[in-house]
């Protein structure tokens, strides 16, 4: 039986990503309070927060210089929009911060909410370019299957999920997808990682040419892919897929919304893994979740080309209420500052080995037919045989059940299509939480494998 603040739950709100027939029987977790890597629901049961909220808070919960920014912001100052030329000095100095830290030249920042809206503002921006340079047809922007990029129309059109896509009319026109680079699932027998990766910047060129050069704007990709199943990319991809980009003059947009400010170990995931952007979407830990914000980082030409937009048109018509939101900018800063000063994302880089080793050792528990990672966000999945790579039954749930078990445990995953689990816990975890997350794990899998053994043959 629900308790009363879950049966309020069940009547009264709309639930993201949840089943929401089934959730009416069976409830939320109500959270009630977050203490750094642990939150706590309303019977005071800790739970290791193994996916950082939802990819995003880094700085773990409660910290004190994180909640004070904000006061003091909005004492001083607690809304002012940047729209006709208006401004204050959190906005400016956040987007002087950005620049100084983007892994390429940046010219300018353009503020919003979410990575949603960040990539939804990257087409229109695509697209505003290619109009103002009188290339009308540049238009189409090609994504990857299993690729996420948010949830309005725009970006829910280059999410590659076909649960994003189904009953809401999506995708859009000129929104593409190729192949999905997860080499675990897709490569052919024998063929390695570089081998598989030239395959797929073969198969890009392909599309690009089958498209016309000249129609095709841009490439988005994430540098780790996050809900499409924390999939690491092969050896050698984006600088394969980079060389194609270069080739027929599309532009790369880097979807940093999980990756940027440290989960990889580098500032941007770009870094690490030999991507060139020409634009960037940040928002996540550029907060650490603490005030909702996004960012979209633009190059020198695509600002020449919104100067000459907005001398055709007379303004530049694109903006929100809450771009450069005052008191989500001044978390920002202080966010960004606690990065440099406590070395975040050097000890992002201190602890990997300690994550990879922990996370290597599931790769012989029975259900595992991959465990791999990079720095602090690792990707697994559940086979029903490890030698042959057979699924279960999707109507099983498995990778579901495993979630479930972990939560009776006090661990907090979160389960993915094709039988995945995703583990992104905050930068600021432990050595010993580390253990603590993966000892909880191992034993959820373990009650995983005894309930498998009850489903039908």
């Amino acid at each position: 039986m629900l308790t009363n603040l879950a049966a309020r739950d069940v009547e009264t709100l709309i639930h993201p990503y949840t089943h929401l027939d089934k959730f009416r029987e069976a409830g939320p977790l109500v959270i009630e309070r977050g203490e750094g890597v642990h939150v706590f629901d309303t019977g005071g049961k800790p739970y290791l927060e193994g996916m950082a909220g939802l990819w995003c808070t880094s700085l773990g919960y409660s910290n004190r210089e994180l909640v004070e920014a904000a006061r003091e912001q909005m004492e001083k100052l607690p809304f002012q929009h940047i729209f006709s030329g208006r401004s204050h000095d959190p906005a400016i100095a956040l987007a002087e911060a950005l620049k100084e830290i983007a892994p390429v030249p940046i010219s300018k920042v353009t503020f919003c909410s979410s990575g949603s809206e960040a990539n939804d503002t990257q087409v229109k921006l695509a697209w505003y370019m290619n109009n103002a340079l009188g290339r009308p047809r540049k238009k189409k922007i090609i994504a990857r299957v299993k690729g996420y990029h948010g949830v309005t129309v725009a970006s829910a059109s280059l999410t590659g999920l076909p649960a994003n896509h189904a009953l809401f009319d999506l995708p859009i026109q000129n929104i593409l997808h190729t192949s999905c680079p997860h080499h675990y699932r897709y490569a052919e027998a024998g063929e390695t990682e570089e081998a598989f990766s030239a395959r797929l910047a073969a198969e890009l060129e392909e599309m690009i040419l089958r498209e016309d050069p000249d129609t095709v704007a841009a490439f988005i990709a994430e540098p780790v892919m996050g809900a499409g199943g924390a999939l690491v990319p092969p050896k050698g991809y984006f600088e394969a897929i980079g060389a194609v980009l270069a080739k027929y003059d599309v532009r790369l947009i880097a979807d940093e919304v999980i990756c940027g400010f440290g989960r990889l170990g580098t500032m941007f995931g770009s870094e690490r893994l030999g991507m060139t952007p020409n634009t960037i979407s940040v928002a996540k830990a550029i907060t650490s979740a603490y005030m909702p914000l996004g960012a979209v980082m633009i190059d020198e030409p695509m600002y020449q080309a919104m100067l000459a937009g907005s001398r055709e048109v007379g303004t530049f018509g694109h903006g929100f209420t809450y771009s450069g939101h005052p008191t989500t900018c001044a978390v920002a800063l202080k966010t960004l500052e606690i990065y440099a000063r406590d070395k975040i994302v050097e000890g992002v880089a201190a602890k990997e080995p300690h994550f990879l080793r922990r996370l290597a050792m599931l790769e012989d528990h029975p259900l595992v037919g991959e465990a791999r990672g990079l720095g602090l966000i690792a990707g697994i999945e559940l086979v029903a045989d490890g030698a042959t790579k057979r699924q279960y039954d999707p109507k099983a749930m498995v990778a579901a059940k495993a979630v479930g078990f972990c939560q009776e445990e006090g661990l907090i995953l979160r389960n993915l299509m094709g039988d995945r689990l995703a583990i992104c816990p905050p930068l600021i975890i432990s050595e010993a939480e580390i253990d603590e997350l993966f000892d909880k794990l191992g034993r959820a899998l373990d009650r995983t494998l005894e309930w498998t053994r009850t489903l039908p043959a």
